[in-house]
């Protein structure tokens, strides 16, 4: 018996995710999923905002500490997607799709603990890094999208209004209830974007 297909959608924050996911069929998805995952190990004190707390070190020492962080990360996200998998093991997750930010290249670790903005650039940077590495370590293939191009990728995907798709996505929330909140709405539309996607 062929398994319906999901996908997920990740909308980041700092120390934590939302996630959605979504199964056939593609005109009408299904919100088979949701929840947040939490990204940041709270043994590790300033985890949540690494960078800002690595503003305050000698060099050597954020980027030690920043290194400690990432593992952590890392880990905890990987233990999420898998948990995930495993819930949904009725369905065949066909990928994901982490919302990223502008795209800006961040500059050396001095460069960036030098600049309010950048840290928070690249807190943000750290944390989708986190979810697109371990989507990749569980066999998901994933795709990167701005949230500033979502709305028209997904529009020309499946041959509707941006209008259209957002009233749609919003009415998601009457079903399956609240929280129904940008980043439930966002992540829902990441993930059909990816469920229209054949490979």
């Amino acid at each position: 018996m062929l398994k319906r297909r999901a996908a997920f959608g990740f909308r980041a924050h700092s120390g934590w995710a939302a996630l959605t996911a979504v199964a056939e069929p593609v005109p009408a998805p299904l919100i088979v999923r949701r929840c947040r995952i939490e990204l940041a190990d709270r043994s590790i004190a300033g985890s949540v905002q690494p960078y800002h707390t690595a503003q305050q070190m000698p060099l050597n020492d954020a980027e030690t500490y920043l290194q400690s962080c990432s593992s952590a990360t890392a880990a905890m996200a990987r233990k999420a997607v898998r948990d995930i998998l495993a819930e949904l093991s009725d369905y065949q997750v066909a990928g994901a799709c982490v919302l990223l930010g502008s795209g800006r290249r961040l500059p050396s670790l001095a460069g960036i603990l030098a600049s309010h903005v950048l840290i928070h650039t690249a807190e943000g940077e750290f944390y989708r890094a986190a979810l697109r590495q371990a989507c990749e370590c569980c066999g998901l293939p994933e795709i990167g999208m701005t949230e500033r191009e979502l709305a028209a990728k997904a529009a020309q995907a499946l041959g509707r209004s941006i209008e259209d798709l957002q009233s749609i996505v919003a009415g998601f929330g009457k079903v399956v209830g609240p929280p129904w909140r940008q980043d439930e709405r966002l992540s829902a539309l990441a993930a059909w974007l990816v469920l229209t996607r054949r490979t």
